[in-house]
């Protein structure tokens, strides 16, 4: 595959990080990294925060985001937000879930994240290939003939993106517990490209 690197062509050193990196992420199909037998998933991922923590230096960082911003983005494994938008650690709240969509549990963090640790910007982020465009309604329907019970969630589907981001943009605006919703911008990923395109509210 395109990641494995020729013995012969660059140092010992640099094939022996990249064997750990696919050994640690989680971006890599579970097959294509070699474990050891037994180990999980989640085995794997502790054990690469021991390795995290033993380099570990406390930031010493205050709670509340240095640029006082939150970020609703969907929770699709391909977006790695802060090397997206050029953020450290400690300068935003991030909210995640599937769409990225301002539902009753976004704005609960978002209020939190305003009234309590002081934020005052909202980006919300969906994405080009979303998984929620290719679901409706009915997979709630599917779940209670599974399980006897329907969810109370809504599963939130869509077909345009775009028009999903300006419902979302209107959510925050108009939700009578957030503080500051003079800046409130949405984009949508393109997870060929890695641009964002900002979406206008009023078209």
């Amino acid at each position: 595959m395109a990641f494995f690197v020729h013995p012969h062509s660059m140092p010992v050193r640099a094939v022996t990080i990249t064997v750990v990196v696919m050994t640690t992420s989680a971006s890599l199909p579970a097959h294509s990294a070699p474990q050891a037998a037994g180990d999980s998933v989640t085995d794997r991922l502790v054990a690469a925060n021991r390795r995290y923590a033993a380099a570990f230096t406390d930031p010493g960082m205050d709670a509340r985001p240095v640029l006082r911003v939150a970020v609703v983005a969907c929770m699709d494994a391909r977006l790695d937000l802060h090397k997206a938008l050029g953020l450290e650690l400690g300068d935003c709240h991030t909210i995640r879930n599937a769409g990225g969509v301002v539902t009753d549990d976004t704005i609960r963090s978002l209020t939190i994240s305003q009234r309590a640790l002081g934020t005052r910007a909202v980006i919300l982020i969906h994405h080009t290939g979303c998984g929620l465009e290719s679901l409706t309604e009915d997979f709630r329907h599917e779940l209670e003939d599974e399980v006897g019970q329907r969810p109370a969630w809504a599963v939130e589907a869509f077909r345009d993106v775009d028009q999903d981001v300006r419902q979302s943009m209107q959510r925050v605006r108009t939700n009578p517990f957030l503080l500051h919703k003079d800046d409130v911008r949405g984009f949508v990923f393109d997870v060929h490209t890695g641009l964002l395109r900002e979406i206008d509210p009023a078209c």
